[in-house]
């Protein structure tokens, strides 16, 4: 059968026979296992939305120029080296000096809080499940900024609106999977149908697994770590071979209005607490009273 052709088919697709079309779910996997850390991915990123470069001064203590994700930064290549203290390579306990590296970006989550926190609108779902600020309707008060449990959403001081990563949705639209896949020389970043990303990386867990990495977990993907507090699934889902905590990511990251929650239990609690203490105190001190 001849493949449906769309608005959102370029040429090129026709004759491949690939085609992004709305009203289907997209994201991003990476495996963080293959990523070399050629910062192929930051370049990209900024060449395509035009966002300014960083500083390109070393802090001497790692080879990671930019740090983090920030509103000109929408891909950050994280340099975890995880290497022992010199006294230690004299023990033969095999435990290897390594490097976890792990490209990172906005999360694009099934139930976007940044969304839900957004007062005009300006954070919307696109018809590929994705979630972009749009810049003409962003009035910067920034509660996007504390409602994403990630810490990728971050406001601009040049024109004082919400930035991030927008999984490149203009080219989305135009057929083109985005930059920072589309560059990746070792497709540690795959770009694609949840569903299929999904196959994919449960099937590479377990070669992993096979290998001997028994440490190697999906974080993001549905009853995994970091799709909870009511998040869903993250689109953009990584495999990981440490703690999520390791890669600047929380082990259980939690929706705004489930933090103040927990915080006003607690709070309820300690109050209710300090009243019983204080009835029995008066109480205590009646009674001696009446002696």
């Amino acid at each position: 059968m001849d493949q449906q052709l769309t608005p959102y088919t370029t040429e090129a697709e026709r004759t491949a026979g690939v085609r992004i079309e709305p009203g289907k779910r997209y994201g991003f996997f990476t495996d963080t296992t293959v990523c070399i850390g050629c910062k192929a991915c930051e370049v990209a990123c900024k060449e395509w939305n035009q966002l300014p470069a960083e500083d390109m001064s070393l802090t001497g203590m790692s080879y990671d120029n930019t740090g983090a994700l920030s509103a000109t930064t929408w891909r950050h290549v994280a340099f975890i080296e995880q290497v022992r203290p010199a006294q230690d390579h004299e023990r033969d306990d095999g435990v290897p000096d390594r490097w976890l590296m792990m490209s990172d970006v906005c999360k694009h989550c099934a139930n976007a809080p940044c969304l839900d926190a957004c007062p005009t609108g300006a954070i919307f779902r696109t018809e590929f499940d994705t979630v972009v600020v749009q810049q003409d309707i962003c009035n910067g008060c920034g509660y996007c900024v504390p409602a994403c449990p990630f810490g990728v959403v971050a406001i601009d001081d040049c024109d004082g609106k919400a930035h991030k990563c927008t999984l490149c949705y203009d080219r989305l639209k135009g057929g083109l999977e985005p930059a920072c896949a589309k560059v990746c020389p070792t497709d540690s970043i795959r770009f694609g149908e949840l569903s299929e990303l999904d196959a994919v990386a449960r099937e590479r867990v377990e070669e992993l697994k096979a290998q001997g990495v028994e440490e190697a977990y999906l974080y993001g993907t549905p009853d995994a770590p970091g799709a909870t507090g009511g998040l869903g699934r993250l689109n953009a889902f990584f495999l990981l071979v440490d703690r999520p905590e390791v890669y600047n990511l929380p082990s259980a990251p939690t929706r705004p209005s489930q933090r103040i929650g927990a915080a006003l239990g607690a709070g309820l609690v300690a109050f209710a607490g300090l009243a019983a203490a204080a009835v029995t105190l008066l109480a205590g001190t009646r009674n001696g009273g009446g002696r």
